[in-house]
């Protein structure tokens, strides 16, 4: 009997997913438990398996399609078995859902012409309106953007605009007006990659740019085309001293007028949940900090001593931070706690979120059982961890479920930030840079390795005396590491 296949809830927290792949193509045999596409969930690239037997009889949702939880992506039946019922029903309610989210979206966000068009929908008469970053910005005669930042006259949408649709778009996934249409993963691929994707053809719907392009255009190890413009400029003749004197006059800079061109970027379903829990975070958690400076210099030694025993397994000053973190919880269960609708959640264990900064926004990889654990071993697993951060291969409960949480700018120079709360966690601890200053020790100027860290605090659960003990004990940890001996 055929079956169909619905886009997984893969992790807690996700609501939609952008299908990066398909691993089967139809026609092909699948077994149960068998992987049958990556999914883009809100954190993670995550493969959904299939519930059944049979063959992958039709793909309902093509790469790089972004869709809501419990839409039909797939159908699986016998080779030879009448699904076109299933079919039709599949194709009817995506259809439906899509008209429904688009007219909610554009009543809600108070689209105009030129994202309507974006989302196959015209409407005579509107204006152009972007959001960046949230706040609204505004063309002077409401252009549409184009993809190299400059901006076209608007025209009035006709019937025949509002029906054309994807019928518009050109094989090489460029839309009527220059606009590139590209999935949000592959745009990431082919930044990291340096690829021009002007020049890429796109294998996706109505012409547009996914993931598997991408990866064609790296494994055939394209350039991008501005990379000729050096070996051009090297072939020109010698100017003569006419043309040298003329090349050195000043040349008349274009008017800039109005507003600033822009282009708009689908929000990736990483970013639309950072925007989300942040937003639900700064609101209803009333947050304090508190802010120390910690001399350094005994931690340093330590590390220097632990890096000099072992040449291959390099710790770093923010391992050692995380296990003292971990030592302070145990001896602060008050900060190691989350606040619940009708009770606070005291946890036995330290879990402690690491922040790790990948290209779609911030993750936090968890080390379970911080307080438990060697500073080495602690070392190996944000390093694994972390890695598979980037690549995006985490499983939820590597990231989700953390007691407290560590965010370190100090390697990018920053002397001391605030954060926000991860909720439910109780307190998040924003650590700085470690650098040398003076500093008047026993009536002499001395220099000395300091290191402000400033911790964002859950004013239901932790009080400023909780939240300052707790840092006492911290500040006391990390100026005498051997303290973790005893």
């Amino acid at each position: 009997m055929a079956t169909q296949v619905v886009m997984p809830k893969l992790s807690p927290t996700m609501e939609e997913g952008q299908l990066a792949r398909w691993l089967k193509n139809e026609g092909d045999k699948v077994s149960v438990g068998e992987p049958l596409a990556e999914i883009d969930t809100d954190k993670a690239t995550m493969e959904a398996q299939a519930l059944t037997t049979g063959v992958l009889r039709k793909i309902l949702v093509q790469a790089g399609a972004t869709v809501p939880l419990g839409q039909v992506i797939a159908i699986i039946g016998e080779a030879d078995e009448d699904i076109s019922a299933l079919v039709s029903a599949a194709e009817s309610g995506a259809s439906a859902a899509a008209n429904k989210q688009s007219i909610e979206e554009n009543v809600e966000a108070g689209q105009d012409g030129a994202q309507r068009e974006l989302a196959g929908v015209a409407v005579e008469g509107a204006r152009t309106q972007a959001t960046i970053e949230g706040a609204p910005l505004k063309g002077d005669e409401g252009g549409t953007p184009s993809t190299d930042g400059a901006q076209t006259p608007p025209d009035k949408p006709s019937a025949q605009a509002a029906s054309a649709g994807d019928d518009d778009a050109s094989g090489n996934g460029q839309r009527a007006g220059g606009r590139v249409v590209v999935s949000p993963i592959a745009a990431r691929m082919a930044a990291d990659a340096n690829i021009n994707i002007k020049s890429l053809k796109g294998s996706g719907p109505g012409g547009r740019i996914v993931k598997r392009d991408i990866e064609a255009a790296i494994n055939a190890g394209q350039q991008p085309s501005q990379a000729a413009a050096p070996q051009e400029a090297r072939t020109q003749p010698e100017p003569t001293p006419a043309r040298a004197v003329e090349a050195r006059a000043p040349q008349q800079q274009p008017a800039v007028e109005g507003a600033s061109p822009y282009r708009d970027e689908p929000v990736s379903t990483m970013r639309a949940t950072i925007a989300r829990r942040l937003t639900s975070s700064i609101g209803p958690v009333p947050h304090f900090f508190l802010t120390t400076e910690i001399e350094m210099d005994r931690t340093a030694e330590l590390r220097a001593t632990l890096n000099g025993l072992d040449q291959e397994n390099k710790i770093s000053i923010n391992d050692i931070i995380i296990k003292v973190a971990a030592a302070a919880l145990v001896q602060h269960p008050q900060v190691n706690a989350s606040f619940q609708d009708k009770n606070v959640r005291y946890y036995e264990r330290a879990d402690i979120g690491v922040a790790v900064a990948i290209d779609e926004g911030l993750i936090t990889p968890i080390v379970r059982g911080a307080d438990r654990k060697s500073i080495g071993q602690i070392s190996r697993e944000v390093r694994e961890l972390a890695g598979r951060a980037r690549e995006r291969k985490l499983q939820p409960d590597e990231y989700m479920g953390a007691t407290f949480s560590v965010s370190n700018l100090g390697m990018f120079g920053i002397d001391e930030f605030t954060a926000i709360i991860n909720p439910p966690e109780a307190a998040i601890l924003a650590v700085g840079a470690m650098g040398a200053k003076p500093v008047v020790r026993d009536g002499e100027v001395v220099v000395r390795q300091l290191m402000r860290v400033t911790m964002s605090c859950d004013h239901r659960i932790v009080d400023g005396a909780t939240g300052a003990k707790f840092l006492q004990t911290f500040k006391k940890l990390l100026e005498n590491p051997l303290l973790l001996m005893l």
